[in-house]
């Protein structure tokens, strides 16, 4: 899968999973769970013990999805998630040096950023989306609506504060997808091992994009 298709495959989707889990066991239930709901989009966050093994594993064991590496803070973090196959790199915040060995492997990049000045660097580094986050903070949808008067060429990933009240609002105010993290893979469930909970959350959230979109046109 090349950068091309991925970026198309989360812009279709709409909805990027962040899994930040306790163990290993954990995030693979969540990542297939999640994948069994609909949403065939993962984003392992460094976070989790053996993430960057666990990246190689579900590359090699279900290339169906597209599973990307989340919470990338270093060069050499990025480095390991590109050799293990990451499909895309995340990181809360922008790092042009993140950004540009992204590139060298023609692999899908989402950096993080919250000011117009931020958002306007990262896109003119070339990265697939810009993540803005904490949205919450600083006027969830109203936020990302404001952003995208000066920047309407600049695909924006909503993230921090997304959650069943927000969805629809973050994409009606331009929104190319949604950035989810525990409201869609809530702890409990995942240690509970809720399955039906996840599917059940899965489900909505893709029908409020839906639904948003279909408003907006």
């Amino acid at each position: 899968m090349n950068r091309e298709e991925v970026r198309a495959r989360i812009v279709e989707t709409g909805v990027l999973p962040a899994v930040r889990t306790t163990s290993r066991e954990d995030a693979l239930y969540a990542v297939n769970e999640v994948a069994r709901g609909g949403i065939p989009i993962a984003e392992l966050t460094l976070t989790i013990p053996g993430a960057v093994d666990l990246i190689a594993e579900l590359r090699s064991e279900r290339p169906e999805l597209v599973i990307g590496a989340g919470t990338v803070l270093t060069v050499e973090g990025a480095l390991q998630c590109l050799d293990a196959g990451a499909l895309f790199l995340s990181s809360p915040g922008l790092d042009l040096e993140i950004v540009e060995q992204a590139r060298k492997r023609n692999v899908a990049v989402i950096p993080g950023a919250l000011t117009p000045t931020e958002v306007n660097t990262a896109w003119k580094a070339g990265v697939d989306f810009v993540k803005v986050f904490p949205c919450a903070p600083v006027g969830g949808a109203t936020y990302i609506r404001a952003i995208k008067a000066p920047f309407p060429h600049v695909d924006l990933i909503a993230s921090g504060g997304v959650n069943q009240h927000t969805a629809e609002d973050f994409v009606l105010a331009g929104a190319a997808a949604l950035g989810i993290g525990r409201e869609l893979i809530p702890r409990a469930a995942v240690e509970h091992r809720q399955t039906e909970r996840i599917h059940e959350l899965a489900r909505r959230f893709l029908l409020m994009v839906h639904h948003a979109r279909s408003r907006g046109q």
